[in-house]
């Protein structure tokens, strides 16, 4: 897949101005889009919109069909006549620049609960045949499973689905009918979530078709042990008979840490995935065609060789490589998708093996700027004298710190490395980019607009040139993350003339 000449902005929808103390699909979203047209940026990443669990990650959750019910917007619910606009009175969460999980949660799922107990009453005749089209349609590949996970997960006091009474731990059929009669209103209450969700989300889709930005989205390779998808696919899973691991996903030891990182999700049987053809996968990137225009897959190595890790062993050192499903998974996706809109997260230790089965397909890699600069052996092949043009070339990601903090700790701000050491990257940056290191933001910016790789990404923050304090992730801690936000006066003229401008000299903006 051969990517145009363009770039874009890293932009979780959480982080948006405006909503119930969030980010969400309605006004927030659609005003974006439209700045994003003004600004001349073609592209719109984000991070997975999937329902959250403990900790709020993007990346852990419960379903990797579903779409997340925070970012569903309350003031189109008033505007379908499914709420009162009276009813936001008193229940409204203030706007601050974090998002305060709890008690948007509180307030989102009060005014969710209100719209699904009418739904049926209030909802047009319209807006009932679009919601029965949407259950009936291939959604209900996934879409009953996850209703119901949800509806016993509330019932279980929200404990895990391998903590549940035995028999529905096993799926037991009997056990399974049973609940489906006694859950059936709160059953149904989740697929209309999931209806308001897809019918938001499909608005945004338009107005970014109207003003020529792509989105682009994230697919974790992995899914989350706690999740509907688990759940449900517990054959396809290495898990036991009670539904826990024999074995969990991560890295091994390598530059950045002597004990590796174990993510802890279950792995795949790819053999037995293999059996089905791939058939869960299909469904999966089927869903996230109808979601996005392109999808960046984290870890993309492991479709190579995989780092299997022993369930009971607390760190990645005891882990193994093993192969991955390779070539093959890809041909069969493509005999029944066709060109997969795949960008490769490549990055770490990548092996000539893995880029063989990335460049096989032609999809696009990833090359970080930030990464550029140190001693990491890998550092060369983030240079933008590397790149080929069939990448995509970010400042940063959203597990990076923004580059004005970035280049802050290389300075010596909140680092423990040696002093040597962070000198020396601090005269190479300023060495390589012919810079005082003043605007930092900009200098890198502008380095990666005029590469040759044909897409270019950067998160919001370094648009708006902010320190660690507007970090989204920090890799490692459990608390404190995916919280920030902006506001609309933040996202100056002289910004957005700037960068519009460079875009523009760099050749990236089209029709």
């Amino acid at each position: 897949m051969k990517l145009p000449r363009e770039s874009g902005i890293l932009l979780h929808p959480t982080s948006l101005p405006g909503g119930q103390g969030i980010g969400d699909l309605g006004d927030p979203s659609l005003r974006f889009v439209d700045k994003l047209r003004e600004i001349g940026q073609h592209i719109w990443q984000v991070l997975p919109v999937g329902p959250t669990g403990y900790g709020d990650s993007p990346y852990q959750s419960e379903s990797t069909f579903a779409g997340n019910p925070l970012l569903i917007s309350v003031d189109c619910l008033v505007d379908l006549g499914l709420l009162g606009a009276a009813e936001l009175d008193g229940v409204s969460v203030a706007a601050t620049d974090r998002v305060d999980f709890g008690a948007v949660i509180s307030v989102k799922f009060q005014l969710l609960g209100l719209v699904t107990s009418r739904f049926s009453d209030r909802a047009g005749p319209e807006l009932k045949a679009q919601f029965d089209e949407f259950c009936d349609r291939h959604n209900r590949v996934w879409l009953d499973d996850y209703a119901m996970y949800v509806a016993l997960k509330t019932a279980h006091g929200n404990q895990p689905w391998y903590r549940w009474d035995s028999d529905l731990v096993r799926r037991d059929a009997a056990a399974l009918r049973r609940a489906h009669a006694d859950l059936a209103n709160e059953i149904d209450s989740v697929r209309v979530i999931q209806f308001l969700f897809d019918l938001q989300w499909h608005e945004l889709r338009r107005r970014c078709e109207s003003q020529a930005v792509r989105l682009v989205g994230d697919v974790p390779i992995y899914i989350a042990h706690d999740s509907a998808d688990a759940w449900a696919e517990q054959a396809l899973l290495e898990l036991d008979d009670d539904g826990l691991p024999t074995s969990v996903s991560g890295v091994p030891p390598d530059y950045f840490s002597a004990t590796g990182q174990r993510w802890g999700n279950p792995l795949y049987r790819w053999n037995r995935m293999a059996e089905t053809g791939y058939a869960w996968w299909k469904k999966r990137m089927l869903r996230m065609t109808e979601l996005f225009d392109l999808v960046r897959v984290d870890h993309f190595r492991g479709f190579e060789s995989y780092w299997q890790i022993p369930a009971d062993e607390p760190t990645a050192v005891a882990g193994r490589w093993v192969p991955g499903p390779g070539e093959q998974f890809f041909r069969e996706l493509i005999s029944d998708l066709g060109e997969l809109p795949i960008i490769a997260e490549d990055l770490g230790v990548i092996t000539p093996e893995v880029e063989a089965l990335r460049d096989r397909f032609d999809f696009p890699g990833m090359r970080v700027l930030q990464f550029a600069f140190g001693n990491d052996p890998m550092a060369e092949s983030y240079r933008p004298e590397n790149y080929i043009e069939n990448c995509v070339c970010y400042t940063g990601t959203h597990d990076n710190d923004t580059t004005v903090g970035w280049f802050r700790s290389a300075e010596g701000e909140g680092t423990t490395r040696k002093t040597a050491e962070i000198e020396a990257e601090r005269r190479t940056v300023l060495d390589f980019l012919g810079t005082d290191g003043q605007e930092i933001h900009w200098d890198l910016i502008g380095a990666a607009l005029d590469s040759k790789a044909n897409s270019v990404i950067f998160p919001m923050q370094d648009l708006l040139g902010l320190g660690s304090e507007a970090r989204m992730n920090t890799p490692g801690t459990a608390t404190g993350n995916w919280c920030w936000r902006f506001r609309w006066p933040d996202l100056t003229d002289e910004a957005v003339g700037r960068l519009r401008h460079l875009a523009e000299s760099a050749g990236r903006i089209h029709r």
